[in-house]
């Protein structure tokens, strides 16, 4: 009888654990597969309950970083991809140039934040790109190669040159001129008939022909130029200034003015400071018209434009408050813009704004010409090359002078010819003699 009830009090605990084991599965089975939280749902092994434990996967971290386009300024949203001088698989160094994006205004090189092995570039030459999108992929986790990605040996590439160079075609024997024939017997000589004009056949030679691609840069600059011919009512005038009494001052103080501020004393900074003598002195030269509200907008600083050659042509950078500056701020700037230029570091803030503009056609050898003003300017300032010429001196003498002509156009709608010809002629007599920008008069 004891037995029997120990066999059903058995049978009793494990039916009792079974369904306690069911219920806590289809709890656990319940739970989110993403869940982290381990699974408590026992596990019957006939004699005991055991829990069942999971273990939490781990993220792994990856190296590879995706760099997007570089901001290139408030006004630039987008630019062409126009170099890719490494490819995907090589090794870069921080600092190296991935890209090269050329934009309305300059060109930039994307370089690397850090060393790494290029795993993708994003875009292909003359793709356009925006600015906060991906543009290349790289592994900062690749270790730089021992050799640093040398090229293959002497030996071998001389040998693959050797066996891709055609072999010499052996020359062939010339031909042997033909036997002359027999003069045939003389006969009675006909009557004279009468001359005909032969057909003469110029040779025109080779002409080959080259088609480019233009520049980002190039085409923005052709728009602008455009743009300024179809929007202003242009007209210039022209003044001849007598160079003679600077050059005389600069040869006598170029050698301690370079001492002092250590930078040499040109022609430009003469002129900036006379156009800006000449732009207080005569206020609509040195504005604009908006057309949105069809104002007028005088400005009471001066930020005066100059040109300066940069290996993708000319570019215009901005000396601002020039009413400030002197002889040796102006000459220490432009130099400063020059260099810029020359590396290719200059901002697109150097070359914003600008309240007049002047250009030195003179370095080129230009004569005289006809400057086309830089929207939204209203006047440009053309210098040209310095000649020696006959003139009449104050006394009724003729004399030879360094001479150089000065062109002044400006935008009809705004600059009456009074107002111009005045600017012109003030800049021309502060030239000439100096002593007026000392005197500021």
């Amino acid at each position: 009888m004891l037995s029997a009830l120990r066999v059903a009090t058995q049978r009793s605990l494990v039916s009792n654990a079974r369904a306690t084991s069911s219920s806590l599965n289809s709890v656990a089975s319940s739970q989110s597969p993403c869940s982290q939280t381990p699974s408590l749902a026992p596990r019957w092994n006939g004699n005991t309950l055991s829990h069942r434990q999971y273990n939490t996967p781990t993220t792994l971290l990856m190296p590879v970083k995706t760099i997007d386009v570089p901001s290139m300024g408030d006004s630039i949203t987008e630019g062409v991809i126009v170099d890719i001088p490494v490819a995907p698989g090589d090794y870069v160094h921080e600092d190296d140039v991935v890209l090269v994006l050329e934009t309305d205004k300059v060109s930039i090189d994307v370089r690397a934040p850090e060393g790494g092995n290029m795993v993708e570039i994003l875009g292909e030459v003359d793709d356009v790109v925006e600015v906060g999108s991906g543009l290349y992929r790289i592994d900062t986790d690749a270790e730089a190669p021992a050799d640093g990605g040398a090229a293959p040996p002497k030996e071998e590439a001389s040998a693959a040159a050797a066996a891709a160079a055609p072999e010499p075609v052996a020359a062939a024997a010339p031909t042997p001129p033909p036997a002359a024939a027999a003069p045939p017997p003389p006969k009675a000589a006909p009557a004279a008939p009468l001359p005909v004009m032969e057909s003469v056949t110029t040779s025109l030679g080779n002409r080959p022909e080259r088609r480019s691609k233009m520049s980002r840069m190039r085409q923005r600059v052709a728009s602008r130029l455009k743009e300024s011919q179809n929007t202003a009512a242009s007209l210039t005038t022209f003044q001849e200034v007598d160079m003679g009494n600077f050059m005389e001052m600069r040869a006598r103080h170029k050698d301690e003015f370079q001492k002092k501020h250590g930078v040499k004393l040109g022609f430009m900074s003469v002129f900036v400071k006379a156009c800006t003598s000449a732009l207080q002195e005569v206020p609509a030269i040195n504005a604009y018209i908006d057309s949105e509200t069809n104002e007028i907008v005088y400005r009471d600083y001066c930020d005066v434009s100059v040109a300066v050659a940069s290996p993708n042509g000319l570019v215009v950078p901005v000396l601002r408050n020039t009413e400030y500056m002197t002889f040796a701020d102006v000459e220490r700037t432009i130099a400063l813009f020059g260099q810029k230029a020359q590396s290719g570091t200059l901002a697109l803030d150097d070359m914003s704004g600008g309240t007049f503009t002047i250009s030195n056609g003179g370095v080129f050898g230009s004569l005289m010409g006809t400057p086309i003003i830089n929207q939204p300017q209203s006047a440009i300032l053309g210098m040209h090359a310095t000649k020696m010429r006959a003139v009449v001196d104050e006394k009724g003498n003729v004399v030879a002078r360094p001479m150089m002509y000065l062109a002044l156009t400006y935008d009809h709608r705004l600059i009456d010819g009074r107002e111009g010809v005045t600017f012109l002629k003030s800049v021309a007599d502060k030239i000439t003699d100096p002593a007026r920008l000392v005197f500021d008069i």
